[in-house]
């Protein structure tokens, strides 16, 4: 597989929920990072961050509209929905994936929190 379908892989795997899928696809030393946190180290601290992130999904849509490839580098432009409760939760996203030997050793998410929080303050009644 090419940069572009380990990406592309990788995110369905989340979409099924399947985190332990999704991990195997990253490196030992992988750094997620989800703009503006502090880098997750390793697949175990990003397995337990995703299993929190989409725990309260009954469903999981990532929508990719654009996506490039330059060397083994990713970058994509997506609209990351969650279906919580009877509404959905739309974070339009850039996502940055490097990737080394077939897996994934970066992945950088941008996204603006303000629209995380209110949506999801909306659709739980908390933040």
């Amino acid at each position: 597989m090419g940069p572009s379908e380990v990406v592309t892989e990788f995110i369905a795997a989340i979409e099924r929920q399947d985190i332990a899928a999704a991990v195997s696809m990253v490196s030992d030393d992988v750094s997620y990072e989800n703009m503006p946190f502090d880098p997750i180290i390793g697949p175990e601290a990003m397995a337990q961050t995703l299993g929190g992130f989409l725990a309260p999904a009954s469903e999981v849509d990532w929508q990719i509209l654009r996506q490039v490839e330059s060397g083994n580098l990713v970058v994509n432009e997506r609209l990351d929905r969650f279906r919580i409760g009877d509404g959905w939760l739309e974070l339009p996203i850039a996502g940055f994936f490097e990737i080394v030997d077939g897996k994934i050793r970066l992945w950088r998410d941008y996204f603006d929190m303000g629209t995380y929080m209110s949506r999801m303050k909306e659709l739980t009644g908390s933040g």
